[in-house]
C-alpha cells in the first residue's frame, strides 16, 4: 500500500491538530502515512504555499484556524485548487458560538493558555502514543496504570481514551511462549489491569481483522484453537497475579470499560495510601 500524507495547518503551534490526528491515525494502523505540521500559518501567500504542496503530493490537510477570516480564506483556496480541506476546530466554535450566543475571540494560541490541564492531557496522550503495544517496557514505571491482554481486546482504543482523560497509559500485548516484561512486575501492582474476551467473539474480530489484511482465514491468528491456548495462558498469568482486576470487554463500549478502570484506579490508590 502506498505512504499517504496529512499536511496539519495551524495559526498557532498545530500540537492541538497534530494530537487529534495522531489519535485518529491509530485507528488505521496497517496504512503507512506520513504527517507534515505547518504551524503559525497566518496570511494567504502562506495558506496558498500549503495548499499548492499539498494538490501536488495528494495530500489530505487537516486544519486548526481560529479566526473565522483565516477559516474563510483558507476555503477560498483550496476551493480554487480542487483541494478538500478538514476543519477540526470551525464547526466546534460555530455551533458554541450560537449556543452562548457570543461571538469567539478568534485570537490563535489562547488554546495554550488555558490551564495546566491542557498540558498534562497533552502529554499524556503524547505518552500513551509512545508506548502503545509494548513499545517501550523502560517506560512502564512513568504509567498512571497499564492494560495488559492479548491482541485485539481493546487495548489501544481503551489507552487513548483513557490518555485524553489525562492518564498516561501503556499497554503490553500478551503472546504465548513470550514473558512479559519484567518491568511490568515491579511496578505498583494497584496501576494494572488485565483485560479478557470471550473466545467466540475474539474469534469474530480476528477474522474480520484478517479479512482486512488479506490474508486466509485459516491463519492461526485468526483460529479458534489458537485464541483459545492464549486466553488461557493470559488467564493463567492473571491467576498468579490476584492483584490485577480482570475485565471483561466483550460486546462493552470503551467508554463503560473506561469507567471501571477509572473507578477501580480510584478505589485501589486510595487503599495503597491508606
Amino acid at each position: 500500500m502506498s505512504r499517504r500524507t496529512v499536511f496539519v495547518l495551524s495559526d498557532a503551534t498545530g500540537e492541538t491538530a497534530e494530537k487529534v490526528v495522531r489519535a485518529a491515525l491509530l485507528q488505521f494502523a496497517d496504512v503507512p502515512v506520513s504527517l507534515r505540521l505547518y504551524p503559525r500559518v497566518r496570511n494567504e501567500v502562506e495558506m496558498r504555499e500549503i495548499v499548492l504542496r499539498s494538490r501536488e503530493a495528494g495530500a489530505l490537510i487537516v486544519f486548526t484556524l481560529v479566526n473565522a477570516d483565516a477559516r474563510e480564506q483558507l476555503w477560498r483556496i483550496c476551493q480554487e485548487e480542487s483541494v478538500e480541506p478538514v476543519d477540526i476546530i470551525g464547526s466546534l466554535m460555530t455551533r458554541l458560538s450560537g449556543y452562548l450566543e457570543a461571538r469567539p475571540s478568534g485570537v490563535p494560541g489562547l488554546l495554550h493558555a488555558v490551564s495546566d490541564e491542557y498540558f498534562r492531557r497533552v502529554d499524556a496522550v503524547d505518552f500513551t502514543v509512545k508506548n502503545d503495544d509494548g513499545a517501550e517496557p523502560r517506560n512502564l514505571p512513568r504509567a498512571d496504570l497499564v492494560l495488559v491482554g492479548v491482541s485485539r481486546t481493546s487495548k489501544t482504543p481503551l489507552s487513548m481514551y483513557l490518555a485524553q482523560k489525562g492518564y498516561k497509559v501503556a499497554n503490553v500485548p500478551l503472546v504465548v511462549g513470550l514473558d512479559p516484561p519484567p518491568e511490568l512486575f515491579g511496578l505498583p501492582q494497584h496501576r494494572i489491569f488485565a483485560l479478557t474476551i470471550q473466545i467466540e467473539a475474539l474469534v469474530k474480530i480476528r477474522q474480520v481483522r484478517l479479512k482486512h489484511l488479506g490474508l486466509p482465514p485459516d491463519t492461526g491468528y485468526g483460529m479458534r484453537q489458537h485464541i483459545a491456548a492464549e486466553i488461557a495462558s493470559a488467564n493463567e498469568l492473571y491467576r498468579k497475579h490476584p492483584e490485577w482486576p480482570v475485565l471483561d470487554v466483550t460486546n462493552r463500549a470503551i467508554e463503560e470499560t473506561a469507567s471501571d478502570i477509572l473507578r477501580l484506579l480510584g478505589e485501589r490508590s486510595g487503599a495503597t495510601t491508606a
